[in-house]
């Protein structure tokens, strides 16, 4: 692994709060893209524009799981793997 990355992952682990705040609001994008996603299907007739809205629920609630996802690993996994190296010098 290159020297800058280890050390952006290093960082990345060592800021918590910034973490809990991109799983929060990854979690927050995601229920709002399963809203339009809900609005779409149950609310509108089947039409094009339901079809478009659909999307546009999926797009955003691909992107809250992304987010969620990466502030749970920089929560969790990368918190142990900080702990569990051996490298003191970064």
């Amino acid at each position: 692994m290159s020297h800058k990355l280890k050390r952006w992952l290093y960082r990345r682990a060592d800021n918590p709060k910034q973490n809990l705040i991109l799983l929060g609001s990854g979690f927050v994008i995601f229920f709002f893209g399963v809203l339009i996603l809900g609005t779409a299907e149950f609310v509108l007739k089947s039409s094009l524009s339901q079809e478009i809205l659909a999307l546009i629920g999926l797009i955003i609630l691909s992107a809250g799981i992304i987010l969620a996802a990466i502030g749970y690993i920089s929560l969790s996994v990368l918190r142990i793997i900080r702990f569990i190296s051996d490298d003191k010098h970064d």
